[in-house]
């Protein structure tokens, strides 16, 4: 059991942490309560819910005021007839399901049909095909997996993107729309196929290393890579996840969910943590950013969750929306048991009010958790339950993860295997040779440092991404990782995020991400652009930048100059992921025009104001 402040327990793993530290300064840490048996096919548990409880509500997706809703009995005879469908399309692995629309009824449908018969998909992001630039990055994406067909929801939308990258025979379903001079065969043909014994059969021959599905990375540093995920990733994953969230053994989850399916965290953990355990999936079609929050607002004022996933930014837009809607407060912590958040730091703001808003809304605050694992490693690789004071700790390996530390500079360089973790990338040896090391520990490329010195039980804390780390001039690394939450933290929600500069320079400097709704609330008649350079709004960043710089403790550690961001991050451009994760050397390289303006004495740059508040 996991207590929070001694009044309210959730029941949660109980590990058996061990450690050893060899000569050379490398600790593995492992966990001594084996992972067990895992189950061999993830769409068991389609047929499992399927038998025991037919008419609970799988799925549900927005209709209008109202919600349309899929039971895992009708789930288990959809799978049936589209896989038939796809089997008689010739469907493989070699010629898998490619889906290029966003999180939808009918894509978890078209996914779990191909899984159920032994077809890998791919969830592949939206915008590589409505916000790009061009399209070379999709087409890179399906030269590395040559789909036998391709799903959109809608179909003209993605009219320019396939006609762009498919031949004109290519094969295209799609749940409703028309692209002109291409044939597209709608989704209700593949729900009214009459399946057959080589269904059975097919889903018979699925074992755990079965391709289940292609989840590609971001793309940020070059072409997106196709991580192979196996049946046995997937259901390893699970299994450690139910140990880990032990509380959904007894109670199905309720989830409403917002985050991409093209993504690991929810195309994996999310979606699968429901179909585990029985539970039910509400897609959340909102966002965390200003027009989008209203949509998730809708939503969690009619779903409770019991298991609720966000990125801090959109922790910290529900905790706006929650400070004066208490209906919207009282409906997200009245069966919640757990929240977790990834993607980035959490301002110890927001983890304030979040306690604060559950007391209010139910008398005791709810467990606030986080984690870390890759694409790579399906993704659950390691977690903290124990209730924290502060946001930060990512906890320790799951069942089954060996966690291995080595000596990099100052910092620890984290490894981790386990049956979670992908045998590589789609098509590419050596891409995957890369990517282990010579005892096959799958390089994370990010840096950990004890909680508390030499105690593993207590976890640890995420130290930056390797790549992003750069040198001043004078040789002094800086751990951009730990700076860019600090300095966000400092800004009091006034920016989401920020971008840290100065590779090769004497100072540190950043391009700051403003929250507009913030910032208006300080300059309320300011309009457009106006609003950055408004003097109480530079005023206010210069205060809290000076409090910043009177608690650095060295040069590495030291934002001596600041830049507000005017206007977006570009996903096209890989400077920020559909999750909503910003990528800092994307950004860097993309905007070196603001890090020449940042280091100039141009009218936009901000220094710290002469006396701290």
């Amino acid at each position: 059991m996991a207590k929070v402040d001694g009044e309210r327990e959730v029941r949660v793993w109980k590990p058996d942490l061990r450690w050893r530290t060899r000569p050379d300064g490398t600790t593995l840490i492992w966990r001594a309560d084996p992972l067990g048996e895992v189950p061999h096919r993830l769409t068991d548990r389609i047929d499992h819910w399927a038998n025991v409880a037919p008419d609970r509500i799988w799925m549900a997706e927005r209709a209008g005021a109202g919600w349309r809703r899929i039971s895992y009995g009708e789930l288990a005879r959809a799978v049936r007839h589209a896989g038939q469908w796809m089997i008689d399309a010739g469907l493989t692995v070699e010629r898998p399901l490619a889906i290029l629309s966003g999180n939808s009824l009918d894509h978890a449908i078209m996914a779990l049909s191909a899984q159920y018969v032994g077809v890998p998909s791919a969830a592949i992001s939206p915008a590589y095909s409505l916000m790009a630039e061009d399209f070379d990055k999709l087409s890179s994406i399906l030269q590395q997996i040559t789909p036998g067909a391709i799903f959109v929801e809608d179909a003209a939308p993605f009219a320019g993107a396939i006609d762009a990258v498919l031949p004109d025979g290519a094969t295209v379903v799609a749940s409703r729309g028309a692209i002109e001079g291409r044939h597209i065969t709608p989704f209700e043909t593949l729900l009214g196929t009459t399946p057959t014994d080589a269904v059975a059969h097919a889903h018979d021959a699925v074992g755990p290393d079965t391709v289940a599905k292609f989840l590609f990375t971001s793309g940020t540093t070059g072409s997106p890579k196709a991580v192979i995920n196996t049946n046995r990733m997937l259901c390893a994953n699970m299994e450690m996840v139910r140990d880990c969230f032990a509380f959904m053994k007894d109670t199905p989850p309720i989830l409403c969910d917002w985050a991409p399916w093209s993504h690991t965290a929810s195309g994996n953990k999310a979606f699968n943590i429901v179909l585990w355990n029985g539970g039910t999936f509400h897609i959340d079609g909102g966002k965390p950013s200003p027009e989008g929050i209203e949509e998730t607002v809708r939503n969690l004022r009619e779903v409770s969750p019991t298991w609720y996933f966000n990125v801090p930014v959109g922790y910290e837009r529900l905790v706006e929306r929650m400070e004066r809607d208490a209906v919207l407060r009282d409906s997200f912590f009245a069966n919640l048991s757990m929240m977790m958040y990834a993607g980035a730091g959490m301002a110890a703001h927001t983890w304030t009010a979040l306690e604060r808003l559950a007391r209010e809304a139910v008398g005791h605050p709810v467990l606030m958790c986080s984690g870390l694992g890759a694409t790579e490693t399906s993704p659950f690789a390691i977690f903290c339950t124990d209730p924290q004071r502060a946001p930060g700790n990512i906890g320790i390996p799951a069942r089954g993860v060996t966690l291995k530390l080595v000596p990099s500079g100052e910092r620890l360089e984290a490894r981790v295997k386990g049956p979670n973790v992908t045998p590589g990338y789609w098509r590419a040896p050596d891409l995957t040779a890369n990517a282990f090391d010579d005892e096959g520990f799958y390089l994370l490329g990010d840096a950990l440092r004890f909680e508390v010195p030499g105690e593993p039980r207590r976890g640890f804390r995420f130290d930056g991404r390797i790549a992003e780390n750069f040198k001043l001039r004078t040789g002094t690394w800086v751990a951009v990782g730990t700076l860019r939450s600090r300095i966000v933290d400092q800004m009091d929600g006034l920016v989401s995020d920020a971008i840290v500069a100065g590779e090769d320079r004497d100072t540190l400097g950043a391009i700051l991400l403003p929250d507009l709704e913030r910032l208006r609330m300080i300059a309320p008649n300011a309009k457009g652009s106006a609003l950055l350079s408004h003097p109480e709004v530079r005023s206010a960043i210069a205060r809290r930048l000076a409090r910043h710089l009177a608690a650095a403790e060295g040069s590495a550690t030291r934002i001596t100059r600041a830049l507000l961001l005017d206007g977006t991050l570009s996903l096209a451009r890989g400077e920020v992921t559909d999750k909503g994760s910003v990528n800092q050397r994307a950004v860097l390289r993309e905007r070196a025009h603001l890090v020449e303006a940042l280091y100039g004495d141009g009218p936009d740059v901000i220094i710290p104001a002469p006396t701290p508040a």
